[in-house]
This record gives C-alpha cells, sequence and structure tokens, in this order.
C-alpha cells in the first residue's frame, strides 16, 4: 500500500575506542548511543525505553525495516529475498498487529522493474492495515527515483514525500537520496513543504521523521548526513517530542541533540563497517553463522503522554 492506500486518521558512560566497538556491533534490545567526537566513535550502553503493555488500547505501534537491497548478489548475503522474507514473518508473527510498517528506504539494489515488483509482492504478505515507505538512493541509481515513484509514489508530493497522523502522532517521511553528490540533500521545494505542513500543529503535537540518509551528521566522509537538515530540523524546534528513524548505514546509532532523538536501523540484507574501521562503507562478510546477529527489525510503541518512544531493536530470528 501507499501513502494513499488506506491513509491512517487521526550519556558516567565509558568512552570505547573503536576496536572495542567492532566487539559490539550487534547490541540489539537496549540503546546503542554513539557519538563522534575528533574522528573517534565513542558508544555506550543506556537501558531500554520502558514498553507499553501489549494489551494498552492507548499505545500506537509500529514496525520499521530498512535495506532490504532486494537484487544484492554478494559474498555478505547471497540470499537476501530469504532474509527478507524471514523479517516479513516475525512482523506476522507479532502479538499484535502493527499499525503500520514503514520501509526507510533501498528496497531494491538496482531499482529495476523486477526488483520493485518483488518487493512490492513480498511486503503485500504484511498484516498490517498500511505499508509505507521512502526511497534509498539504491532506488533511484538511474532515474531521480522514477521507477520508485511509479510504484510507491501515489499520494506523495513532489519527488515522493509525505505527511500522516495516527493517534495524534505526525509523521514526515522525506525524501533526501534523489540530489546526492556526497551527502543527503532535501532541497528548497522540500524544505518549504516541511514548513508549511508543521506550521498548523499544536506544539505539543509528537513529531516523527522518517528519511533514508541520518538528518544528522553520522559520519559525513561516508556521505552519512544530510547537508541541509538543520534548515529543516530547524522547523521542529518548537515541538516537545521529536524523533527521527533513518536507514542507510545499516547498523544501530542512537544520538539525541536537544529536543530530537535520532535512531539509524540495521539492515535485512548485509552489515556495513563501523564509521571509520575502513576505507569506505563497502557490504562486510560475516563468519558463517554471524549474519543473522546483523540483521533485524524494529519495533516502535508510544503511548500518549509519555515523553519519548520505545524502540526495540530485534535480531532477525
Amino acid at each position: 500500500m501507499t501513502a494513499r492506500d488506506g491513509a491512517a486518521e487521526e550519556h558516567g558512560p565509558e568512552g570505547m575506542t573503536r576496536r572495542q566497538l567492532l566487539r559490539h556491533t550487534a547490541w540489539f534490545g537496549a540503546a546503542v548511543v554513539l557519538t563522534v567526537s575528533g574522528g573517534e566513535v565513542l558508544s555506550h550502553v543506556t537501558g531500554p525505553a520502558e514498553a507499553a503493555p501489549e494489551d494498552d488500547p492507548h499505545a500506537l505501534r509500529f514496525v520499521q525495516v530498512s535495506d532490504s537491497h532486494l537484487g544484492f548478489k554478494g559474498s555478505a548475503n547471497t540470499a537476501v529475498e530469504d532474509s527478507f522474507s524471514r523479517a516479513i514473518n516475525q512482523i506476522n508473527a507479532l502479538p499484535y498487529r502493527p499499525a503500520f510498517v514503514m520501509h526507510t528506504g533501498d528496497l531494491t539494489h538496482l531499482a529495476t522493474p523486477a526488483q520493485f515488483d518483488q518487493v512490492k509482492q513480498m511486503m503485500s504478505g504484511l498484516h498490517t492495515a498500511q505499508v509505507l515507505t521512502v526511497p534509498g538512493e539504491h532506488d533511484s541509481i538511474d532515474d531521480t527515483g522514477q521507477k520508485y515513484r511509479k510504484v510507491f509514489g501515489a499520494g506523495t508530493a513532489g519527488d515522493g514525500w509525505y505527511s500522516f497522523d495516527v493517534q495524534g502522532v505526525h509523521f514526515l517521511s522525506l525524501v533526501n537520496t534523489l540530489s546526492l553528490e556526497k551527502l543527503g540533500h532535501l532541497g528548497n521545494d522540500q524544505l518549504e513543504f516541511v514548513r508549511k505542513d508543521v506550521a498548523k500543529l499544536s506544539s505539543d503535537t509528537p513529531i516523527m521523521v522518517f528519511s533514508h540518509i541520518p538528518l544528522f551528521a553520522m559520519y559525513p566522509a561516508w556521505g552519512w548526513g544530510t547537508d541541509d537538515a538543520t534548515q529543516a530540523l530547524s522547523y521542529l524546534r518548537r515541538f516537545s517530542s521529536v524523533t527521527c528513524l533513518n536507514g542507510h548505514v545499516h547498523q544501530l546509532f542512537t544520538k539525541t541533540e536537544g529536543n530530537v532523538t535520532f535512531h539509524s536501523a540495521t539492515t535485512t540484507a548485509y552489515p556495513l563497517p563501523q564509521p571509520g574501521t575502513r576505507p569506505a562503507p563497502t557490504p562486510v562478510t560475516l563468519p558463517a553463522g554471524k549474519l543473522g546477529d546483523a540483521l533485524g527489525i524494529r519495533e516502535v510503541a508510544y503511548r500518549p503522554g509519555d515523553p519519548g518512544l520505545a524502540v526495540k531493536d530485534v535480531r532477525l530470528a
């Protein structure tokens, strides 16, 4: 389903060196807080947020998946379709029906019509009222996202951005992968969309923002950031709770700046190296039996009146 189909209503932390960090690449179920300072990646773990009881009728629950890369062929994962199918089955086995499932980009690896058709067919099996997407750079390799929008762009504006509301929460789904030079880029038209879209909202409205590339400078040397994100986030400063969820980096990463918390998600396809540990962010081939530890899905819960989200990152079963 697209944005139009079934539209919803209504740190005493101890720093770690890069080498130490490599030993802790799969902390699922806890919040992994990483910061980049002076070129060094630092990390600590905080306790997970309190999750809403599964029978709480007021809680909003949704699932984020990312970077399925259907069509990838390589030693890092020789069966990305099987991994994505496992993710779908894991979502369908949850003890609740998520309000929606959001795929935060790189649905495909080469943006071919066959790959888009395959991912659409696979996601049609998700047990949820709504499946939503934002594009990754792999979804717009040769045509600035035209094939992506033909399949997933119904009900969107501009180059595929949109907003929606569920249970009092306002969601922005942004596109920062089409005008890439090095960093992600939103562009003036989309920035104006964000400004106008949130201007009508009260400051106590919880805001959640989806994008593929991070909206903060996670590691600009690898293009892991968005050059005009500061402008977009300036329109959100007056809101008490803002959460940004992204993909692209294929690993868990959480950072808080003022009223905004950023959560990067892992992948269902293959891991990428930790920032600065290799010359480039190329797929990492793990020892036999270890790939599943680096892949996963994310469950998100929000209860009205709570100051933030309960984010639970779960390995693929």
